[in-house]
């Protein structure tokens, strides 16, 4: 009997794959003989070599993304010296569209397309002793009601250590030309009513991290709500769901039951990508400011759902004054989080037809990073590559929340931020492992020093910052501005004296 192994290397160990329990609930007689190992992309590659080695597989699927592609290679290399005879298939949105920057030579297959049956049907044929003659295999899309699902697959270590990773459709409407959901424009939908059943097995299980990967959550409202209406019913349990949502359609039924999700159950991925009309036209992106607006302005004063906004450097036919500009706007707007993400070229996507007239030049290795265009120079990426890292652990981490408002109080937030992740660049020469006392201690310097505000001013906003978490002790740069009066947190949280700090 053959050994089958399905495995992938997630990006973090809290990830779980759901497209190989897809390919593990749909492998009928052969799932006996078959077994789902993870990896993650921290672990060694030739340690995952030898994990699977140990397995003794006759044939081996790998799930092949943007994150981990340099690593399959290395590994199908690694494998195929060591076990000639194991066959090797690739499957995964890495590999289902051409070209293929990473060399895949030395697998025997793969998959392009869906999976879920696919796999299934290839290795039916291996042991049947009638393999295909052909490498690559195009696949249709299959039939979504008729799919085993996969949720009993997540273990029980799963369901206690990582995120599940669940969905009700696939597909989305839009044409975003850097995105390939573009590429599956029919939306499909699964059986709602026996993947709400699949949910409440998991949640009776004790699953309570749930992150839809439906690329449009809030298209079809008589699912959103369905969908929403089984969480509401959990009462006071806590929980956490996330939606990637659309910004501009959330008709009243929707408002109504977002506003009822308690604090930290609700997160809401918002894709705004740009503000420019110009810029949004170029990469047929639907722009509909007026509703935008309106729906985020809800979100952030009537609701209790974490916002993530979603930004783009380097689209085509924007300026860093232009993002300057959205950037600008969406602080203005909202005080959530705001992630800046650097333009990716994947293959199948249509952004490639911006190459010319805009010059656009990509790296050819993972992730396909945008390394200059007629807009932008190299050095303006990468600037704008610390400015996003600089980003995060400033005003996205909400460590500096209070006192991250005086570098731009009045002012311009990108021209402020610009400035500092330049200053602080130049002090470290490095934006990772920069510890939280240092991070805070160049701050203050930068405010006291190059911005030229009062000492005490910007003690008092850092401590405020530092009373949202009980028990941190006062950093040395602040020590000589402890007042003897008793500080006063806000919302609603009890004041600390100095020694308390």
């Amino acid at each position: 009997m053959k050994k089958i192994i399905l495995t992938t290397l997630n990006s973090r160990y809290t990830h779980s794959a759901i497209g190989l329990r897809y390919i593990y609930a749909n492998m009928q007689e052969l799932q006996a003989q078959t077994e789902i190992v993870e990896f993650s992309i921290n672990d060694a590659v030739q340690t995952i070599a030898e994990k699977i080695v140990l397995h003794n597989p006759s044939i081996v699927g790998i799930g092949v993304y943007i994150w981990n592609a340099l690593e399959v290679a290395e590994l199908v290399h690694i494998l195929k010296k060591i076990a000639p005879d194991m066959t090797i298939v690739l499957g995964g949105p890495e590999v289902t569209h051409l070209p293929y920057r990473v060399p895949f030579d030395e697998v025997d297959y793969i998959v392009q397309g869906e999976g879920d049956e696919a796999f299934y049907a290839l290795c039916k044929r291996i042991v049947e002793q009638n393999p295909p003659k052909e490498k690559i295999i195009p696949m249709g899309m299959p039939q979504l009601k008729a799919l085993q699902l996969p949720y009993k697959y997540y273990t029980d270590h799963d369901i206690k250590n990582r995120y599940i990773y669940v969905e009700v459709s696939r597909g989305c409407p839009f044409e975003c030309e850097f995105c390939l959901s573009s590429m599956d424009e029919r939306v499909r939908a699964f059986d709602l009513d026996a993947v709400l059943e699949e949910f409440e097995k998991l949640w009776q299980r004790g699953a309570r991290n749930f992150k839809f990967v439906d690329r449009t959550f809030n298209l079809n409202m008589k699912t959103a709500n369905k969908i929403l209406d089984f969480f509401l019913a959990k009462g006071d349990e806590e929980y956490f769901v996330h939606f990637e949502v659309i910004p501009d359609h959330f008709p009243r039924s929707l408002r109504e039951k977002i506003q009822r999700f308690a604090h930290g159950a609700l997160q809401l991925e918002i894709g705004i990508q740009t503000l420019n009309p110009t810029v949004a036209h170029n990469i047929s992106r639907v722009l509909n400011m007026e509703k935008l607006q309106d729906n985020i302005t809800f979100l952030e004063t009537q609701t209790h759902a974490h916002i993530h906004l979603d930004l783009i450097v380097g689209l085509p036919g924007e300026s860093l004054e232009s993002f300057g500009a959205n950037l600008d706007a969406l602080v203005a707007l909202s005080s959530c989080e705001i992630q800046i993400g650097i333009l990716k070229k994947l293959s199948g996507t249509h952004i490639e037809r911006h190459d010319k007239e805009y010059a656009m030049v990509y790296s050819d290795k993972p992730p396909y990073d945008i390394l200059q265009n007629r807009d932008l120079s190299f050095l303006d990426i990468q600037i704008m590559k610390r400015f996003a890292r600089f980003w995060d652990l400033y005003y996205n981490s909400g460590n500096f929340k209070r006192s991250m408002k005086l570098l731009y109080e009045g002012e311009s937030v990108y021209e402020n931020f610009y400035a500092l992740s330049m200053w602080i660049y130049e002090q470290t020469q490095s934006t990772w492992k920069i510890s939280l006392e240092r991070l805070g201690s160049f701050l203050f310097e930068y405010l006291t020093t190059q911005k030229g505000l009062a000492p005490q001013k910007v003690a008092d906003a850092m401590f405020e910052d530092m009373l949202k978490i009980k028990g941190r002790a006062t950093p040395n740069y602040l020590k000589p501005y402890v007042k003897e009066k008793k500080v006063e947190a806000k919302e609603g949280r009890s004041g600390f004296n100095k020694r308390q700090l």
